[in-house]
């Protein structure tokens, strides 16, 4: 399985899925956060596990591959209408897709959805308890056509 990460802060997520992957590629903005990513691959053996830094949309070209999962983890912001038009162009199998704001969420999901995909799992977590912050995790699978 080749799997795709934009917005991989320090690798956690990435390395995460690095054990049942055979190449994973993590793209971040903040130089310290990709340094320390490539850091804690090497520390725990990840060969196969790359962080490039900078913006997804100038990254996300350059990359010679058609990911099996792609796992989206944006800003606040959510994830611009390129980045999600090359992704839907690269045809993932499935996309697990982290948000932080469920405005921007279903905003993406909107597009993705018109994309030829659907949705198969919606799950909040509640990691900021007495607060209106929830992350939410969503599964997205590509329609059988």
């Amino acid at each position: 399985m080749t799997e795709l990460r934009t917005d991989s802060g320090v690798g956690t997520l990435s390395l995460l899925v690095a054990g049942c992957a055979h190449d994973v590629y993590g793209i971040e903005e903040n130089p310290l956060a990709v340094e320390d990513a490539r850091r804690n691959a090497d520390l725990n053996g990840f060969r196969h596990v790359q962080f490039l830094q900078g913006k997804v949309e100038d990254n996300l070209p350059r990359l010679p591959l058609r990911p099996d999962v792609v796992i989206m983890d944006p800003p606040r912001a959510g994830v611009t209408a390129a980045v999600i038009d090359h992704i839907l162009r690269s045809r993932p199998g499935k996309i697990i897709y982290v948000s932080c704001d469920p405005a921007t969420l279903a905003r993406d999901l909107s597009r993705i959805v018109r994309g030829g995909y659907q949705v198969s799992l919606v799950q909040p977590v509640d990691m900021f308890p007495w607060t209106r912050h929830v992350e939410t995790v969503t599964c997205i699978v590509k329609k059988n056509r």
